[in-house]
């Protein structure tokens, strides 16, 4: 398994591990050099939010991926967590439907969670 698509397993899976809603898995490869994937989902609350990103930071930091940059902590309505080949978005409910990243990325590939696990 590619490294990318690894590091897009762990996040998945850490933020359903804290109860996120309506996670989204984009494959951006084709279309930027951003990053290979988006993963956007939301909390119901600013501590589930804040809940579900300390999460996805430790299951990555603790299989050697590492944080490259971190932006709207303070916030709790918006964060993003750039790992360099994943870039991850947690939104409360209201801002997830205001920024609405799955229409601006919709020339991107969704994909499921278990085609993260395939080679």
């Amino acid at each position: 398994m590619d490294q990318s698509k690894n590091m897009a397993r762990i996040a998945y899976d850490a933020l359903c591990d804290k109860k996120g809603e309506d996670i989204k898995i984009i494959d951006i490869t084709g279309i930027s050099v951003l990053a290979d994937y988006f993963i956007i989902a939301n909390g119901n609350s600013e501590s589930q939010v804040t809940a579900l990103v300390d999460n996805v930071e430790e299951q990555l930091h603790r299989s050697g991926y590492h944080l490259r940059q971190r932006e709207g902590q303070s916030s709790g309505s918006w964060v993003l967590l750039d790992f360099g080949d994943v870039i991850v978005h947690v939104f409360d409910k209201e801002n997830r439907l205001f920024y609405d990243l799955e229409r601006i990325w919709k020339d991107g590939k969704d994909i499921s969670p278990e085609e993260l696990q395939k080679d």
